[in-house]
């Protein structure tokens, strides 16, 4: 049978009981509705959450830890290397600290180093002190941080009120939104009304102790003894505020906790006391030691590559694509049982097709008798009826992608009103890409011919003489 044949026989046949056909297309486009519904939206939350996250500027660095080169298991301090040498990526927990494995510090001459591989924008370290911020009489005793200009134009500044760094090393600060309102609080006036005015920070300032004539900071170790050191005293400077910002994202590695953000450069020349600044005596006198690095990458599709660099030169190396691995992972399963769920309904649809179909068969066994008398074959009805099948498939497909749209709409719609109520900014938590159409279209095209795998067969079967006899 030609396949133009094939189809006009089936159109009419399917308009011939067109309410009984018409309710079963309706309910395959329910169950293609709701799994569209279903996926659409956790495709939008998976969307919305990744776009956040990519805007945050945090996804084009690498973030560097020291890591164990090996120590010994019987004894603490210098004499102990050598012995009994360990190679883990950790410390053992447990352990007191004469005992663990020594750490390869992160030192000046390190952070050239990663600075210069490719692909890297900066490498730059994170640097908090505590700080006493005075403004109009009034102080409060806060958390200060470098931010390193490279940030300006991300994600983590995108919602700042008033400007960023003018400079790299400009005698600028950018508050968090706290910070200014507890001022104005104190002061009586608005939280804006500090953008552009001078306050005065009073920290903790380092003043290194010469070393003796005639002999180095690495030659007083190598004797055995601690480095010449440093002492502490109390310094002021003056800065001028810039910009607010809030959120905790705001600060240099994104996870906030500071409240005075200044310039990395700037930062770097006031010697602030560090609370790592003991290991510089102790292990590398005349290098200057961070506690972790930042390195910003040119491209996020190279973050990978430096990653993996960085941990061949034995340091601890990690990036939110680690993270988002899982997250990605955790939005797999989530879209997995939402597509079990939509697919129960499109599951329960395809039992109508079945007694569509049947149905069909005992009201049309006369006709499928002449068919046979007049030299079709068994293909033929076969075809028949997957053709059939098939028909009300894609028109429930069609229908139920439409329906789907609508209702994803629908509840994207209502979430923002309700947001807007709770003073929240709107956001778009539903999306229908074109492969979800095609798949949710083909989806329910698929189902139904399995769906009309026994009728057609059934059908196929029918003796033509007994068909014929019967009325």
């Amino acid at each position: 049978m030609k396949s133009r044949d094939l189809m006009e026989l089936a159109g009419r046949n399917l308009r011939e009981a067109l309410l009984r056909n018409s309710l079963t297309t309706l309910g395959i486009a329910v169950g293609v509705a709701s799994l569209v519904a279903f996926l659409s939206l956790g495709i939008g939350l998976q969307t919305m959450a990744m776009t956040r996250l990519q805007n945050s500027g945090l996804f084009n660095r690498v973030y560097v830890t020291p890591r164990p080169i090996g120590g010994s298991l019987t004894g603490g301090g210098r004499g102990g290397r050598g012995r009994n040498q360990r190679s883990d990526d950790a410390q053992t927990p447990g352990l007191p600290p004469q005992l663990q494995p020594p750490m390869k510090p992160l030192t000046s001459t390190v952070r050239k180093q990663l600075a210069q591989m490719p692909n890297v924008i900066s490498v730059f370290p994170e640097l908090r002190f505590t700080a006493d911020l005075r403004y109009g009489g009034t102080g409060h005793v806060t958390s200060a941080s470098s931010v390193p200009f490279d940030t300006r134009g991300t994600g983590q500044f995108g919602s700042v009120t008033g400007t960023f760094f003018s400079s790299p090393g400009a005698s600028e600060a950018i508050l968090h939104n706290d910070l200014a309102q507890q001022l104005a609080d104190q002061g009586n006036f608005k939280p804006n009304d500090l953008i552009g005015q001078e306050v005065t920070i009073r920290y903790p300032q380092r003043k290194p102790v010469a070393a003796p004539a005639n002999q180095s900071p690495q030659d007083i170790v190598a004797n055995g003894e601690f480095g010449p050191g440093f002492t502490i005293q109390s310094a002021e400077i003056k800065v001028k505020i810039v910009g607010l910002v809030g959120g905790e994202s705001a600060g240099p590695g994104g996870f906030g906790g500071s409240r005075i953000m200044l310039p990395l450069d700037y930062v770097e020349k006031l010697n602030a006391v560090q609370g790592f600044d003991v290991r510089e005596v102790v292990d590398n006198p005349g290098e200057t030691i961070y506690p972790a690095l930042t390195m910003l990458i040119d491209n996020p599709n190279h973050v990978q590559a430096v990653e993996d660099a960085v941990k061949q030169l034995g340091f601890g190396a990690f990036s939110l694509f680690d993270a988002a691995k899982n997250l990605q992972l955790l939005f797999k399963v989530f879209d997995s049982f939402l597509f079990v769920f939509g697919g129960l309904a499109l599951a329960v649809a395809s039992l109508g097709i079945v007694n569509t179909l049947v149905m069909a068969i005992l009201e049309r066994r006369h006709e499928i008798g002449v068919m046979k008398a007049l030299g079709a074959a068994d293909r033929d009805v076969r075809q028949l009826f997957f053709a059939e099948a098939g028909v009300m498939g894609l028109l429930g497909g069609v229908l139920g992608v439409l329906f789907g749209w609508s209702l994803g709409k629908l509840i994207n719609f209502g979430l923002n009103k309700w947001l807007e109520n709770q003073n929240v900014s709107p956001e778009k938590i539903w999306l229908v890409p074109i492969w979800l159409v095609a798949a949710a279209i083909g989806f329910s095209v698929l189902v139904s011919l399995v769906a009309g795998l026994y009728p057609a067969s059934q059908a196929a079967k029918l003796d033509p003489v007994k068909a014929l006899r019967y009325e």
